[in-house]
């Protein structure tokens, strides 16, 4: 069975380190939030001026001046701080994120990526992405394995407009956790209960399969 949004966030979580500054994109990124390890320090930042964002609120914690980049209101966790978006970005750009998590619409075998502009539709935009997939090395992209047409979104070249060029190594879709290297893909962990066949028909890029992959554990 596919992941849901929530599954593929709780894998997400289990890569984070202790001690991570850790990036989180619009969509099913910002749900990782709610899934960092119990006893684990990491600090969450987001390009609209803060770092140590806390899980999403209840309803009696919400403050409608404490939000992401996604416009959704959040939390603080203790130890954070609110700075000007300028300061945020020199600190992706310098590349003191240790991991950034983001949403896409392609990614292929070389490792690009697509994820803000689709001609002839209305999309909210880049936002940070660009800023991020250059200033980062260690990024997941998180999305739907195809389209809700069942096509692809693993390709052997983007047909859409790239954010960045090279910069993806890994891939977590509601069917596999994939990585991209030496320009294919290659299949390390698949959800559970969807077969290795149902992940070859709806990839559309060369995929590399080992002997045993094993399902996801949450």
């Amino acid at each position: 069975m596919a992941l849901t949004r929530e599954q593929i966030a709780m894998r997400v979580a289990q890569e984070l380190q202790d001690g991570y500054y850790v990036n989180l994109g619009i969509g099913i990124p910002t749900l990782v939030a709610n899934y960092v390890p119990d006893g684990m320090e990491v600090m969450l930042q987001s390009e609209n001026g803060l770092l140590g964002m806390g899980q999403f609120p209840t309803e009696e914690e919400i403050d409608a001046d404490l939000i992401n980049a996604g416009k959704q209101t959040v939390t603080m966790a203790t130890g954070a701080s609110v700075f000007d978006s300028a300061e945020s970005f020199a600190m992706i750009r310098g590349g003191h994120v240790d991991l950034t998590v983001l949403g896409a619409f392609e990614v292929d075998v070389n490792g690009n990526i697509a994820s803000y502009m689709i001609p002839g539709k209305l999309i909210k935009g880049m936002g940070g992405a660009m800023d991020l997939v250059a200033g980062a090395d260690n990024i997941i992209v998180t999305m739907t394995h195809a389209s809700k047409h069942g096509v692809s979104k693993l390709l052997n070249n983007c047909s859409l407009p790239l954010t960045g060029k090279g910069c993806i190594k890994r891939v977590l879709t509601d069917l596999a956790f994939i990585e991209i290297k030496e320009g294919k893909f290659h299949l390390i962990e698949r959800a559970p209960g969807v077969s290795v066949e149902e992940i070859i028909k709806l990839t559309e890029g060369e995929l590399v399969i080992p002997a045993h992959v094993p399902e996801m554990t949450f």
